[in-house]
């Protein structure tokens, strides 16, 4: 279900995992890897084509939302503005919404962008964990130091989960991991 209003936000059932980040830095791929579902949420070259809340229902007791990327938009000012008032209010009031991961490049690591969203997440007390992307566009051997790089910057937030996850959805690194913090959550609100 998408949303662009918060008059259509759908009813909370169970809890409710969103994913966050710049444009293109993979939000769809990661959910299309994560549930093993090519084709579950829209994937684009173009950054900026996610424009409202998309919500995925997994068996009444997992929500999935894919939010619009933030920091590029091919779009009037006026619907960017709308895009981050609706995030801003979702953000702030959803119950239900137990971790937002903030999906990270992992080409272009913590970006003043970033910042801006781990900011309004503190603002708004809502917990986020940093998710690395594209680990197979890097060195393998710069990834300790890029783990290191971003637990110290995210060691700063006091919303932050303090545990970083290295992804691809290409090779599927990192998606165990993922999927099994997932469950954790998903069991300990049940």
């Amino acid at each position: 279900m998408g949303v662009a209003k918060i008059e259509q936000l759908p009813e909370v059932k169970g809890i409710e995992i969103a994913f966050a980040g710049r444009s293109n830095a993979g939000k769809s791929s990661l959910i299309n890897t994560l549930t093993g579902l090519k084709e579950l949420a829209r994937a684009s070259n173009t950054p900026g084509r996610t424009r409202e809340l998309n919500f995925f229902d997994i068996a009444g007791k997992l929500t999935l939302v894919d939010m619009p990327g933030y920091g590029y938009a091919k779009a009037p000012k006026v619907e960017v503005k709308q895009w981050q008032g609706l995030l801003k209010t979702y953000l702030r009031g959803r119950p239900g919404l137990t971790r937002v991961f903030v999906l990270i490049d992992a080409r272009h690591g913590v970006t003043a962008i970033d910042q801006e969203m781990f900011k309004l997440l503190d603002e708004s007390a809502v917990t986020f964990q940093l998710v690395l992307t594209k680990s197979d566009k890097i060195p393998v051997h710069d990834e300790a130091a890029l783990i290191e790089k971003t637990r110290a910057i995210v060691k700063k937030r006091p919303a932050a989960f303090p545990e970083v996850h290295l992804t691809s959805s290409v090779s599927g690194k990192g998606f165990p991991e993922l999927r099994a913090e997932i469950a954790g959550l998903v069991s300990a609100c049940n």
